[in-house]
């Protein structure tokens, strides 16, 4: 059974950083893109950034790029999202999801249609 489990989330003041973790495990063996994808109340799904399976190409939307970075660790089955200079508007609840990393993936990698796998979720909240 995959499980995507995210955590480090957390009530944190406007300028704090947070780092968050994914730990995957129990999917297949191939080359999983990974990314970040947040949701705030009353607001759609957003991208917020993507690694590939290498970890030499990364992404970011133009509202975190600059604050944000992404690393992973295959070895150890983990994604992380440093997350620096946070503001109140990064408040939401943030999700990790893997795909597999196709031609498609980098057509469609800012939507959630390519990856198969997601986490349950974990909750920012940035106060002023």
């Amino acid at each position: 059974q995959v499980q995507l489990a995210e955590s480090g989330g957390g009530l944190v003041q406007v300028g704090d950083s947070l780092r968050l973790s994914c730990a995957a495990s129990g999917r297949p063996v191939s080359r999983w893109a990974s990314a970040w994808f947040r949701q705030a109340p009353g607001k759609e799904r957003e991208f917020v950034s993507s690694i590939t399976w290498s970890g030499q190409r990364k992404y970011y939307a133009d509202s975190v790029k600059g604050r944000f970075t992404i690393s992973r660790d295959n070895a150890e089955n983990m994604v992380w999202l440093q997350m620096d200079s946070l503001k109140p508007e990064d408040t939401a609840v943030y999700y990790c999801a893997e795909g597999r990393e196709t031609p498609d993936w980098y057509s469609y990698y800012r939507e959630g249609a390519p990856y198969e796998y997601w986490g349950q979720g974990t909750q920012v909240t940035v106060s002023s």
